[in-house]
């Protein structure tokens, strides 16, 4: 099998693996995607409508972690499959549409059951309409609660421009059609980002979200036992984590049961947004095998030994790229709306 066309998993997001539609008129993979560069976003954007936004996210979502400490990777995967589906405009929020629709992206397959943090936005949203009515949208509110998990995950605060407003429309095709499947060439996986302006470093660098979080055994247990008719097990696995991983995923789950066989992304520090994740990655102890690619295809790799190689210089770089991943494709100005449900458009005047 072709190093290049080893398959490429949805990241934290599963996140990573993800394809922005332009514009909602656009046809998928057409053209290129806007990256907003500052128009309508700034920092201190509610300094005057509602100066407490940032402290109330902040609290919220603290508070909820206490008791959920695994509610920071799972607010990330949410901002990121919010920002490339089709841009940072909330859709990935909505239960039904301003058209009635209820195949929303929420519904998707690449998205589902595994979707966890909603109920933290509603119950930020809840608070801000009470103190700041129809002023912060949901986009905003999501982009700020992935900053806070950030930091509960360790890394230094950073700052979030705003101004994003939300979309009124959200579709199941969209994340359906645009979320590569786990056999998405790594080839492909590159220039999906390049489209979104992003480099193949930066594409690394964000890969390093995978420091956190976990991933249903289903997504490596082709690794384990069906790499390929001679040779069962994937052999860019380290064995002693290919056997713990066996432990844990077996090759069949029962019945309905399959989202409770799950495995940490690094099992050192699976709470902790560090560089371990590319120490892992040199290893041999890449989770998925869009993960392990990255070592092994020699694209990537020098950008792989890089992070390795300084937890500073990952940080940097990664703070850096989730602003500029905040900045896909906004709505702002008179775009979209503000709703005072993030769950569901406002209703028509």
């Amino acid at each position: 099998m072709s190093r290049r066309l080893i398959a490429a998993t949805i990241l934290t997001f599963t996140l990573f693996t993800i394809v922005i539609l332009p514009s909602e008129a656009q046809e998928p993979g057409q053209g290129p995607v806007k990256v907003d560069g500052g128009h309508g976003l700034h920092v201190g954007f509610y300094a005057k409508t509602c100066p407490n936004v940032e402290d109330i996210v902040a609290d919220v979502v603290k508070r909820v972690q206490q008791n959920d400490p695994k509610l920071p990777p799972a607010l990330i995967r949410l901002f990121f499959h919010d920002c490339f589906v089709k841009g940072c405009d909330a859709s990935i929020l909505l239960d039904t549409t301003a058209s009635g629709g209820n195949r929303v992206e929420k519904t998707s397959t690449a998205n589902g059951e595994t979707l966890r943090g909603l109920e933290v936005i509603d119950e930020i949203k809840a608070e801000l309409e009470k103190q700041c009515p129809q002023s912060v949208s949901c986009a905003d509110i999501l982009a700020y609660a992935a900053r806070e998990a950030v930091v509960l995950a360790g890394l230094p605060r950073h700052n979030v421009p705003a101004g994003r407003r939300d979309s009124r429309t959200s579709r199941s095709d969209d994340a359906d059609e645009n979320l590569p499947t786990a056999r998405t060439p790594l080839n492909d996986l590159i220039h999906i980002f390049a489209r979104r302006n992003f480099t193949v470093e930066e594409m690394v660098v964000l890969s390093g979200a995978h420091s956190i979080g976990e991933a249903q055994c289903t997504q490596v247990t082709d690794r384990l036992y069906t790499f390929s008719p001679v040779v069962p097990r994937d052999p860019a696995l380290d064995p002693a984590f290919a056997n713990e991983l066996a432990g844990k995923c077996p090759a069949e789950q029962p019945p309905g049961q399959a989202l409770q066989f799950k495995v940490d992304f690094d099992t050192t520090t699976p709470l902790v947004l560090d560089n371990n994740y590319y120490l892992n990655l040199q290893k041999g102890r890449g989770l998925l095998q869009s993960d392990q690619v990255l070592a092994i295809d020699p694209g990537t790799r020098p950008f792989v030994d890089q992070m390795a190689a300084s937890n500073e210089a990952w940080t940097k770089r990664f703070l850096k790229a989730m602003i500029k991943m905040g900045r896909i494709n906004v709505l702002t100005k008179t775009e979209g709306e503000i709703r005072t449900n993030c769950r569901a458009v406002n209703p028509a005047q």
